[in-house]
Parts: C-alpha cells; sequence; structure tokens
C-alpha cells in the first residue's frame, strides 16, 4: 500500500513539474468569441481561436496554456465574421494618383473590414500591388484585378480583341473587364478567344449584344444588373438599343415586369453571378442633392478636388438633365430593386458598390450598397453571404477564405454586433485581422485620421 501511495505521488509530482505545451510567440488567442457560421446562418457561442503564420489553427469551446499567448483578444460580446469582399472595387492608377494615395485607399477598404477586393480597371501597377498585398509588403486586401478596360474603342476589330485578350491572360491578369461599345461580332471574337486561353470575363453588357446573348456567353458576373431592364422591353416595341440611356432607364415606361422571372431563370441556369452595385443608382444617379451627398461623414476622406468632381458630373447626369424624371426614377429603382430580389434568389449575388465612383467612397460604400440590399428585400444572412461565402466559391477559393474554419487564412472582421440580426452590425467594427495580423480600432481611426488630413490638402 504504502509502495502504491509513494508511485501515485511521484507521478504527480513529475506531471505538475513538466513544462506547459510551448506556445508559438507569434501566435493569436482570440478568447470568448462568437463565431458567425456565414453558410448556415448560426452562431457558435463563446469559442476560443488560434491563429498563427496567417492561418486559423484552431478553433475550440477550450484553450489549453492560455498564458502562454503573447498576443490575446477579449472578444467577450463581441461576433466574428470573415473578412468582407468588395467585388466592384477600383484601384486608383499611378497615372492619376500618388504612391501615397493608392495605399490609402487600399487602407480605406480595410478599415470597413474589406479584406479582398476585385478591381475592376487593371493597369500593370495593379499587377505589383497585388502581388505587394500577398507577400504582405503592403498593408492592402487581398487583390484580384482585371485587365485594362475592353470597349467599343479598345477592341474595334477581331484581330484587335485576340491580341489584346491573348496579351492580358499572358501578363496575369485574373480576369477581362468588358465596358460598352463592343459590336457583337468582336465580343463573340473576344469570348472565343477568351476560352481558348482560358481567362474568364466580367463586367458590362454591350448593347449590340444583350442580355439573353451575354447570359448565353457565360460572363463569369453581369456588373450593375447591367442589360435586363433592357430585357424586360418587348420586341414589338422595336427600340433602338442605342436609346437605352443610363442602365437602361430611357425604356423604363415600356419595361414588362411579367418578363422578369423568365429571364431571372435564364442567368440562373446559366450559372451567371451578380454585382448589383445598387448604391450607384440610389446616390449617384437618384433624386438627391449632392450637396446632401457630401454630408455623409466619410466625405473627409476624399479630396476636394474628387467631391468637387463628382459634384460637377452628378448635375450632369440628374439635376442639370431636362430629361431626369424623379418618377420615371422611382420605377426605374423599383424594377431594379425587383430584379435584385429575384436574383438573390439562386444565391449568386455578390456584395460590390463601384468605388470610388460618384459619391462612393472605399469601404464606406458597402454600408450604403448593404441599405440597398435591404430595400431590396434581402435578409441579413443573404447579405454576408454575398460578401463572404459567396466570392470564396465564385472565386474557387473555398478552402482559402470566405469562412472562420481551421487552416482558412486568418482574415476576420471582430464586431459589436450580430450582423444575422442586423447588417448595420457590419458598420461597428472592433478590428480587423488581415492575413494573421491584428488592426485594432485604435490604429484604424489613427490611420484614418491621418486619411482625412491628407484629402483636406487636395
Amino acid at each position: 500500500m504504502k509502495n502504491s501511495l509513494f508511485i501515485l505521488l511521484t507521478l504527480l509530482i513529475v506531471s505538475c513539474a513538466q513544462p506547459q505545451k510551448q506556445v508559438s510567440k507569434t501566435a493569436i488567442l482570440i478568447t470568448d468569441a462568437n463565431i458567425i457560421d456565414v453558410v448556415k446562418g448560426t452562431v457558435l457561442e463563446r469559442q476560443h481561436i488560434v491563429i498563427d503564420s496567417g492561418k486559423i489553427k484552431r478553433i475550440s469551446d477550450t484553450i489549453e496554456n492560455p498564458e502562454g499567448y503573447l498576443t490575446k483578444i477579449n472578444a467577450t460580446g463581441k461576433y466574428l465574421i470573415p473578412g468582407l469582399v468588395e467585388m466592384h472595387a477600383h484601384i486608383p492608377q499611378p497615372t492619376s494618383s500618388s504612391k501615397e494615395r493608392i495605399e490609402e485607399v487600399l487602407f480605406l477598404y480595410l478599415s470597413n473590414g474589406i479584406t479582398t477586393i476585385r478591381g475592376m480597371l487593371g493597369h500593370p501597377y495593379h499587377l505589383e500591388l497585388r502581388e505587394k498585398a500577398k507577400a504582405s509588403n503592403i498593408q492592402s486586401p487581398r487583390i484580384y484585378t482585371s485587365s485594362p478596360s475592353l470597349n467599343g474603342n479598345s477592341i474595334k476589330t477581331k484581330e484587335e480583341a485576340i491580341n489584346k485578350i491573348t496579351a492580358y491572360q499572358k501578363e496575369g491578369y485574373d480576369f477581362l473587364k468588358i465596358h460598352p461599345g463592343i459590336t457583337l461580332e468582336v465580343f463573340d471574337q473576344l469570348v472565343k478567344t477568351a476560352n481558348e486561353v482560358g481567362i474568364p470575363f466580367s463586367g458590362h453588357v454591350p448593347v449590340d449584344v444583350g442580355i439573353r446573348h451575354a447570359i448565353e456567353s457565360k460572363y463569369a458576373s453581369i456588373d450593375h444588373i447591367d442589360g435586363f431592364l433592357e430585357g424586360l422591353v418587348p420586341d414589338s416595341e422595336n427600340v433602338n438599343p442605342e436609346d437605352n440611356g443610363f442602365f437602361g432607364y430611357n425604356f423604363t415606361p415600356l419595361a414588362d415586369e411579367s418578363k422578369i422571372d423568365e429571364l431571372v431563370q435564364f442567368a440562373n441556369n446559366n450559372n451567371i453571378w451578380i454585382v448589383p452595385t445598387q448604391s450607384l443608382f440610389e446616390r449617384w444617379f437618384a433624386p438627391i442633392s449632392a450637396d446632401e451627398l457630401l454630408k455623409d461623414p466619410e466625405m473627409k476622406y476624399m479630396p476636394a478636388s474628387t467631391l468637387q468632381n463628382w459634384k460637377q458630373r452628378k448635375a450632369q447626369y440628374t439635376e442639370d438633365n431636362p430629361n431626369f424624371n424623379e418618377a420615371q426614377w422611382q420605377q426605374f429603382n423599383t424594377i431594379r430593386r425587383k430584379l435584385l430580389k429575384k436574383l438573390s434568389g439562386g444565391n449568386r449575388i455578390l456584395l460590390g458598390s463601384d468605388a470610388p465612383q460618384l459619391f462612393n467612397v472605399p469601404g464606406f460604400s458597402i454600408h450604403h450598397e448593404i441599405n440597398g440590399m435591404v430595400e431590396a428585400g434581402l435578409t441579413p444572412l443573404e447579405i454576408l453571404q454575398s460578401g463572404t461565402i459567396n466570392p470564396a466559391r465564385f472565386f474557387d477559393q473555398e478552402d482559402t477564405f470566405g469562412q472562420i474554419k481551421e487552416g482558412l487564412e486568418a482574415d476576420i472582421v471582430l464586431l459589436d454586433s450580430n450582423p444575422l440580426e442586423n447588417s448595420k452590425a457590419l458598420m461597428q467594427v472592433f478590428g480587423v485581422i488581415l492575413q494573421g495580423k491584428l488592426i485594432t480600432k485604435e490604429m484604424i481611426d489613427e490611420k484614418l485620421q491621418e486619411i482625412a488630413q491628407n484629402a483636406s490638402k487636395n
């Protein structure tokens, strides 16, 4: 009996003397977090997350040796979501902006929890930025970048289409950007060449192409819900497609809304993703004055020269435009919202606001976009999915980002309240983790103050 007691005491002493499991000095521990499952729309409460080397290493309701972590984040009462994706972003070009300003724009996205952007007007410099962001050499969201614009001026012939598309694919652009003006013949050559060299294409629907042919041609995404309103006009109206106006606005009185279901089903059957950019149509092209929009607090992050340009351009489209009619705009926007709501039924909506575009400040504009989605009838979960798991599926990167899951990259947003209950929670950013590195609310506020000061000088 004495021998047995001696052995037991010896084992206990040895066990207590053993050092705790070594914790990596670079590891981050997040404690007591509420994790949003963006696939199921549920909350996993009071979880502990270990992050190291830019990856989510462990998620558990218990944690060993919490004292061993040099960096700890108390997330009690906080809600964690995957980093958001802005699917219709613009990165300034070096021909018009300084290196410092470009990096400020990239931070504006980050400040609102956007950890991935899809740049929609490419430039060779953006390829460099993409690699710098990947290597964490600049503080920037992950970047996907389009080619330079393909439009009626840049590709007037089939030969030009072949040459440019082949070159852009070799240069490493992630996809092609389609703008208006391309003829049907050249567009079909574009599609043929893109398929041959293996590069997707996204963007506008040229009027000579039309929405149904565009859908059949397998766009990766159609942005702005472009071409859909025109697609509701009966053939019997014999309209000239060139007379469509701003995204079909001129054809609003002719639109047959009974055609919406058929057109939406056609898009879903062809696996077309949609980036609505609804905020453009409820801010820039809308019966709200520029002076009212300029009161938004985020405008202080844009140079005064930019704001003046936005004011002048808005006036050209609405305030000083004799063809702009508020009642027709209401009908136009109602149709857009119906299209957006119906298209969301296929769960192929991607969050995108088109920033920096008129009165859309990078990062902040997604909240205006989200307001438009709410008004169209989308649920908080559908909206959250449009900016997280849906983009991951679009890029075929579900094993990289889009969820808070072991093994995925540690791009995480900490929020003060539950975004499944109210989408406005996405505005309440407590902190951002980018590639495993913490950007605190204090750091965000300090950088934003610096950006505002710089903007006031220009």
